[in-house]
């Protein structure tokens, strides 16, 4: 038995999640359940965070958390759960299967069988943003090779244990070298360690698109955080219907399952609303805690369903569908299925002994790290990039003078183009002379100096080598 964590959450959360409860309990899950509340009439009672501690402790004792979805209010510094449960339980992995379930339900991609595992905690998602200029903000993407060692080899294990082929890898590391770079690069380390699964890496708008285009190419693909997000609903959508997918947050201690769709509070209270996104995450949820063989009934039980043409209204379909039913009315459906198999669509099966073999993350030893110059980021309000390169070489010194200007990461000085537009946010990059060596205390002289020479310096980004290569970008077109 497993005591696991409930959140009925707002909008169609509770309908659907006593639908799926219901589903569940007739299908012989061995489960005992704390219901919590979070969401909506948390977030008004003046809880920012849309839980109280009280609820954090219980998801924390019982490690498993299925959630309905819940409704953030808009304005008044609203926190989105999903965000926080992901971060402050370590919810590195983001798991979503889309499969088509055609001709029941409409899709241009009949064969499409794909699973999107999305790294959940860094990237642009730290929320890292600061204002620096009158024109110019900025997000910090934010990549650690622990986080993509995670989550590159929960993809690999998944498509071990659940007998996929192929894993393949999206970034944009033709233009972001350091960050993408460095997750394309852990999945080729990872990938040599697994070589009966094929492996291989697209430019993500490429892949996007091929994806969109042609999806059964693909099996399991592992990406980045924001591409993932994005990804993940075009795979859903086109696979029939966003209403029809679910989702696992998996961590080393806990794991959150749920629908990836919103709380619909417009189809509130009507015995309309679609459970299957729900049902579906809490078939995972079953998989994850061992109940494989419940896990196979229910979902052979949907399947069968969904085959039979009994669907709700979103997926009705005259020309297919044979009866529009409720909420209800269709977890009925599924229970009076439960034992059953569909005949047209494929049946499941799960391995009664799929563990996914994931070790803790081990430090490599420390790099070699030596300074080699400092990047200034000054707000001026010129417009002539040889105007500000005259200013800034008034606090050049042997140990650091200015080598490159760059505003928006092009490069426009030296040798720039009167062209290129300039904003007001400019990157001043200094470096020592030959021979000489750039120490810290070297950078807060030149801060001192451009103090005095009135230029607003705004940031500074130490530029290092580690083990000897530099691990900083160049200027666009240096």
């Amino acid at each position: 038995m497993t005591r696991i964590t409930v959140a009925k959450g707002d909008g169609i959360g509770p309908e659907i999640m006593d639908a799926t409860l219901e589903i569940l309990k007739a299908a012989g899950a061995k489960i005992e359940i704390d219901e919590i509340e979070v969401g909506e009439k948390v977030y008004l009672s003046g809880n920012t965070s849309g839980i109280s501690k009280d609820s954090w402790d219980t998801i924390r004792k019982n490690k498993i958390f299925l959630k309905a979805p819940i409704t953030t209010p808009q304005g008044g510094g609203y926190k989105s759960l999903n965000v926080t449960t992901r971060k402050f339980l370590g919810l590195y992995a983001n798991v979503r299967p889309c499969m088509s379930l055609s001709p029941f339900v409409k899709t241009k991609h009949p064969k499409m069988d794909i699973v999107i595992i999305r790294e959940n905690e860094e990237d642009l998602y730290g929320g890292i943003e600061h204002q620096q200029t009158d024109e110019v903000v900025q997000c910090l993407k934010l990549i650690s090779r622990p986080g993509c060692e995670k989550i590159i080899r929960y993809a690999f294990e998944y498509a071990k244990v659940y007998g996929r082929k192929k894993v393949t890898c999206f970034t944009k590391d033709n233009i972001m070298k350091q960050t993408d770079g460095l997750f394309h690069k852990v999945f080729d380390e990872i990938a040599l360690e697994y070589p009966e699964i094929e492996s291989e890496h697209w430019i993500i708008d490429i892949g996007s698109a091929k994806m969109a285009d042609t999806p059964e190419v693909f099996d399991v693909i592992v990406t980045l955080n924001l591409y993932g997000d994005v990804i993940s609903d075009i795979a859903a959508q086109i696979a029939g219907s966003v209403g029809l997918a679910g989702s696992a947050n998996i961590g080393e201690e806990c794991a959150m399952f749920e629908a990836i769709h919103g709380s619909a509070p417009r189809r509130a209270g009507q015995n309309m609303a679609n459970p299957s996104g729900l049902l579906e995450g809490a078939v995972m949820m079953l998989n994850h805690i061992g109940q494989t063989d419940v896990a196979e009934k229910v979902q052979n039980a949907w399947l069968k369903t969904i085959e039979d043409g009994i669907h709700t209204y979103d997926i009705y379909k005259e020309d297919v569908s044979k009866e529009k039913v409720g909420t209800k009315e269709f977890a009925q459906a599924i229970i009076k299925n439960l034992g059953q198999k569909p005949t047209i669509l494929k049946d499941v099966h799960y391995a009664k002994d799929a563990v996914l073999n994931l070790p803790k993350y081990k430090k490599k030893p420390a790099a070699q790290k030596d300074l080699v110059g400092v990047d200034l980021f000054v707000h001026w309000n010129g417009t002539n990039p040889n105007e500000l390169a005259e200013k800034l070489q008034t606090i050049n010194t042997e140990n650091k003078h200015l080598t490159m200007i760059t505003n928006r990461g092009i490069k426009v000085w030296p040798n720039g183009f009167e062209e290129t537009f300039c904003t007001d946010h400019w990157r001043c990059r200094f470096e020592p002379q030959e021979g000489k060596t750039l120490y810290k205390n070297n950078i807060i002289t030149l801060l001192a100096k451009a103090l005095d020479a009135k230029i607003d310096v705004v940031k500074t980004e130490n530029l290092y080598n580690f083990d000897g290569k530099a691990s900083f970008s160049l200027g666009q077109g240096q």
